[in-house]
């Protein structure tokens, strides 16, 4: 079933009010029926934070803060121009809800994730997936079958060894991911935390993972390094932990970090990610609500990533080509 979220033609739909999903956007309550190009996935589990939960929060209050946005596209000021018009005049956006979250076993819950975006995947759509902490990447990854690019933006490395039967937490992810036979290679953007031991970043690059600091950023400028370094026109899935910005502006962080991205040096990168790359999917993980100040500017942070990053995935050949939007 399929619901229109904006109800009746002619309502004002105060950003405070309605039932919310991403944008407004239809909910549509059986992925395996959906018609859609763009599916977006709440994935409300903490279970892999073992130093403060709270992130299971984080999809509906990004959801939440995606309300004080028109649910029939953005103009934006410095381009000129207006983005996902097409998408949401004809309906090609919808929000899944969240996946089945066990709190008593993760491992049926990464199976749960899986599942939802196997599913999304085979209905032709693009996940969108809002989390939850980042150890959830991991069983988004392994949905794809077909060869695809990493990019892990993060101020940590979450490549930690697998000790003390600690496997499936928000440290893990990337060493599950890099040696996964579809993932051609793996590109870690923004690392710079005290707190990533050096064992994981010789690990890492003996694995064949890319390594991009913030001096390489700031040296190249925000873009450089995506169209000298990444293969053009291949398909790339694109994962956005909060903490890759600079700590004063996420305070709903648990694990922010001093020295990060602004937040124009971000859309910067994603915007030519967009133009030099086939984006599959993408996730933002680990806003923490129950940490923000009261305005809730981290999870605010969170939806205006998303609904710029898909602005400009919309606007380029290779997407209109997928879509068949003219």
């Amino acid at each position: 079933m399929r619901v229109n979220m904006q109800g009746k033609p002619g309502r004002y739909n105060a950003p405070y009010s309605g039932v919310p999903t991403f944008l407004r956007q239809d909910y549509c309550d059986d992925i395996e029926t959906m018609d859609a190009d763009i599916a977006i996935l709440g994935v409300p589990t903490d279970e892999g934070s073992p130093f403060m939960a709270g992130s299971r929060f984080a999809p509906r209050s990004i959801r939440e803060h995606s309300l004080r946005f028109s649910p029939e596209g953005y103009y934006n000021v410095l381009t000129d121009k207006n983005y996902l018009l097409w998408e949401t005049a004809n309906r090609r956006m919808v929000d899944v809800g969240d996946t089945d979250v066990l709190g008593t076993s993760i491992e049926q819950t990464f199976e749960n994730i899986t599942h939802d975006v196997e599913a999304i995947l085979d209905r032709g759509a693009m996940p969108v997936i809002i989390g939850g902490d980042h150890a959830i990447t991991y069983p988004i990854v392994r949905a794809f079958k077909e060869p695809i690019h990493v990019l892990h933006f993060d101020a940590h490395m979450d490549y930690q060894p697998f000790v003390h039967d600690l496997r499936f937490t928000n440290g893990h992810a990337f060493r599950h991911i890099k040696p996964m036979m579809h993932v051609m290679s793996l590109t870690q953007i923004g690392i710079r935390s005290l707190r990533s031991a050096m064992q994981e970043f010789i690990d890492a690059r003996a694995e064949g993972s890319r390594i991009v600091t913030m001096d390489e950023i700031y040296s190249r400028g925000p873009a450089g390094f995506v169209f000298d370094t990444l293969p053009k026109g291949e398909k790339v899935y694109v994962s956005i932990d909060v903490d890759v910005f600079d700590m004063p502006l996420i305070p709903g962080c648990v694990s922010a970090e001093p020295g990060g991205m602004t937040y124009q040096e971000l859309r910067d990168i994603l915007n030519a990610i967009a133009q030099h790359m086939e984006i599959v999917g993408f996730d933002f993980v680990e806003v923490n609500p129950q940490l923000d100040v009261g305005t809730g500017i981290t999870s605010y942070i969170g939806a205006h990533t998303i609904l710029e990053f898909l602005g400009a995935i919309c606007e380029q050949p290779w997407w209109h080509k997928r879509t068949g939007r003219g």
